[in-house]
Order: structure tokens, then sequence, then C-alpha cells
């Protein structure tokens, strides 16, 4: 199995993140933030991945949490992914939830990249600043070196446009990360690696 442990220790954060690609979608997650928590509970759950998150806040401010989280997990995905033989590589879903619609397209590339056109006018949803989420998306694409493209192409409630960006994010990280098993001794690239 593709599994890898990281820990981070700054000034601001102590994370701690244990992950399995071929999991089922358990997930043990602790950052602090309960919206933020949700989402990453959507992200194991709707990709399929095994995830232990324990995070520890010691200045107090949200936006670091969300971006070493971020940090992280994208450092784990890399870690885990090791040299990408057999991935599939790009994974795409366009995913509804209730009135919200959301496109990702994902390619672990080693560019990390991040297009994200997700209006959020509303500055925060339960206990959550609405512009973490860009930043967790911009973050997980550089540590991880994948290229992410999110869109949002429907939606209303603020709940539902974040849920739905972060169910449709899982699916095509799910998809990309899975082995192709009709090529799964071949790297995916004319170049020979990712």
């Amino acid at each position: 199995m593709r599994k890898s442990s990281v820990e981070r220790k700054t000034l601001e954060t102590k994370i701690r993140i244990d992950l399995n690609l071929d999991g089922t979608g358990n997930r043990k997650i602790n950052t602090g933030i309960k919206f933020f928590d949700h989402m990453l509970e959507q992200l194991a759950s709707h990709g399929y991945f095994d995830l232990d998150i324990q995070a520890e806040s010691l200045d107090k401010d949200p936006h670091h949490i969300v971006e070493d989280v971020s940090l992280s997990l994208g450092q784990a995905f890399l870690e885990t992914l090791g040299d990408k033989k057999g991935i599939k590589r790009y994974g795409w879903t366009i995913l509804p939830m209730d009135e919200a619609l959301a496109l990702t397209s994902i390619d672990i590339s080693g560019r990390p990249f991040c297009g994200f056109d997700v209006p959020l006018p509303e500055e925060r949803v339960s206990d959550f600043e609405t512009i973490l989420t860009k930043h967790f998306f911009t973050s997980f694409a550089n540590a991880a070196k994948m290229t992410i493209h999110i869109k949002l192409l429907d939606g209303e409630d603020t709940h539902h446009k974040i849920e739905a960006v972060f169910k449709s994010f899982a699916r095509s990280l799910g998809n990309a990360c899975s082995i192709d098993p009709e090529h799964s001794d071949v790297t995916p690239s004319t170049k020979g690696v990712l």
C-alpha cells in the first residue's frame, strides 16, 4: 500500500498527517476549525483516502493552520506517489452539491499551478474564513507539485459551493492517483518522469 507520514513543526503550528492512498475513506481529523475539518473529511471520504490529520495552533491564527495543513498534505501526496509509476495521472470531475456545481481537473505533472475561479463574496461560513479556500488549494498544488484547475459553475449557498469544490477535488484527485491496471509499470509521461 502507498502510505506516508508527514510532520511539520513551526513557531505557528504543529501538524501530523498520515495518508494511505489505497484506503477506503477512513478519517480522523482535528484542526481546531470545525468547517475545515468537515471539508477535509469530504476529501478523505470522496477520494477514498485514509487520512489522519492532527493540527495544533500555537499562535491561534486560522490562516496558519489552513496553510500548514495544506502544505503538509501536499507533501504527503508527493511522497506517497513516489516515482508515480502506473498512476492514471489525470483526473477530472463535475460534481453537484444541491444548487452548487463545481468542476475540478488535475494533472499530477510535477509542475505546480492552481487556477481557482470560485467567487466567494461572503467572508465566513461557520468558523471558517472563505478566503482561505483558495489559499488551501494553492498551497496544496505547490507542495504536491500538481496542476489543479477548479471552477465553480453554479451555486448560491456558500457552504454548498465550498463543499462542492472539495468533493469534486477529492474525486479528481482519487482518479488521478489511482493505478491504471493496464499500464501499472509505465510512467505516464513522454519524458519518462513526472
